[in-house]
């Protein structure tokens, strides 16, 4: 799997596209992560820490070294940074390019310095890691790979070229040629080991940070249509009053008027009209989700129905049940009552339309209430989850309806495209129902098909009535 995704990304980068943290992240086109200030700031530091090891080393130490060569290297980046301190606002966004040449600059440069101080004899030789660590967290992948290869190669050039190490007057320190290449060597294991393992890291942040951004958009839509249905039936009821009066004073003037009236069509439409709008208004306040809007409260039954409502269809059967295990009553589980919370409708939603999608004929809800838990168990009688999904299921952009390599096309039009078959749809429902209290868990069943199930503490679900 890792050998897949490597060479997949190998293929896109030698395309033309970009497979990196911010092309994930990216709505409108690439997307620009380093600060000109952070990278300004990064330079000085280093700039800061050269210059006080040499002086170290010359004064010190009373080491020969070429102190004047030194300090002119180390003065060609703190023009650099006089540069481009006056020439934009440190606070502008560097763009990918330009970040990936002041990287390089900065292998560059270091190469420099270590290659009159000694070249591979010299322990510092390790910073050539620094650059391109920074690049592999923060710029588009062929900008990384560029400042990869911009470091590998000054880390190899140094094997060729090099002064000696500043020792003492008269001596020389010279390391074995054979310990000196295997220096090179863990280098450049070095080097592609750091900026892989960075770029995966942030690779894997991105993608998170995306796919909360995703769960909380959702949760912000079903609050507003939450609200919007509390609004709805609230109007319906503040409305009904004036609309009856309305209607009373028309039909009197319906009676009082005779067919041949001129004014008797318009009564006779006032009457119609009027009892169009009650109609309409009645219906409104008959939704299931506004039975009660001063508490918002709705049977557990129906509000499982009203999730499972949009994907009813003669290929598949959806079965809901509410059990009270223990009790007497039958009939127990019709009385249970919850607190309608939108993060649960979206929830439960989306586990039932998985579940629809890979079912054969039924799928099952069954919510089962005890004085202590509540669980709430979607069933399918599909072929299961495939193995590698399995072990990754709940992660972000993992799905078996979406090449999970492509990802990086999702960023580019977040704002247009659904969840559904980008792998979030199911992340974002277990996101919700943990952030309520749920312990999410997914399998195969031993009779087939596969298996949702969440439990939370009873008074985590907001069940009202009655005690089980």
């Amino acid at each position: 799997m890792f050998v897949s995704k490597t060479l997949t990304h190998i293929s896109a980068f030698l395309n033309g596209s970009d497979v990196a943290p911010l092309t994930i992240v990216s709505a409108g086109g690439e997307k620009d992560n380093l600060r000109l200030r952070t990278l300004i700031m990064l330079r000085w530091l280093a700039i800061l820490g050269q210059t006080a090891m040499v002086l170290l080393i010359a004064y010190g130490f009373n080491y020969e070294i070429r102190l004047w060569l030194c300090l002119s290297i180390i003065m060609g980046s703190a023009w650099l940074n006089v540069i481009l301190s006056l020439g934009r606002p440190s606070t502008q966004r560097a763009r990918g390019w330009e970040a990936a040449l002041q990287l390089s600059f900065d292998a560059i440069q270091l190469a420099l310095l270590l290659g009159v101080t000694g070249g591979l004899n010299n322990p510092f030789c390790l910073m050539l890691i620094a650059p391109p660590t920074v690049a592999a967290a923060n710029l588009p992948t062929r900008h990384g790979l560029a400042v990869v290869a911009v470091s590998m190669a000054a880390s190899v050039a140094l094997a060729f070229w090099s002064l000696n190490l500043p020792w003492h007057v008269g001596e020389a320190f010279v390391l074995p040629q054979m310990y000196r290449l295997g220096f090179l060597g863990a280098i450049l294991v070095g080097i592609m080991f750091t900026a892989g393992y960075t770029w995966q890291a942030a690779l894997e942040s991105a993608r998170m940070e995306q796919a909360l951004a995703a769960t909380q958009a959702v949760l912000e839509k079903e609050t507003r249509l939450s609200a919007l249905g509390g609004l709805a039936a609230a109007a319906a009821h503040e409305l009904g009053t004036p609309l009856g009066t309305i209607q009373v004073v028309a039909r009197e003037m319906l009676h009082s008027l005779k067919p041949t009236d001129p004014l008797y069509e318009d009564a006779e439409l006032l009457v119609s009209q009027s009892q169009r709008c009650r109609d309409i208004l009645k219906a409104l306040s008959a939704k299931p989700e506004t039975h009660d809007t001063v508490y918002d409260q709705i049977p557990l039954l129906v509000f499982l129905g009203s999730a499972a409502e949009p994907y009813q269809s003669a290929r598949v059967a959806i079965r809901i049940a509410v059990e009270v295990p223990g009790s007497d009553d039958p009939e127990a589980g019709k009385a249970i009552m919850i607190r309608r919370r939108p993060e649960w409708l979206h929830a439960f939603s989306a586990f039932i339309e998985n579940a629809v999608d890979f079912a054969r004929s039924e799928v099952s809800v069954v919510a089962e209430v005890t004085k202590g838990f509540v669980s709430l168990t979607f069933l399918d009688d599909g072929p299961g989850i495939a193995p590698d999904i399995l072990s990754r299921l709940g992660e972000p952009y993992i799905s078996s309806r979406y090449d999970n390599d492509d990802v990086a096309k999702v960023g580019k039009n977040l704002g247009a495209q659904s969840h559904s078959g980008m792998g979030l749809g199911f992340f974002i429902a277990k996101t919700l129902l943990e952030h309520t209290g749920a312990n999410v868990t997914f399998g195969n069943r031993d009779e087939g098909g596969a298996y949702v199930r969440a439990l939370w503490q009873r008074d985590q679900m907001d069940i009202l009535t009655p005690d089980a």
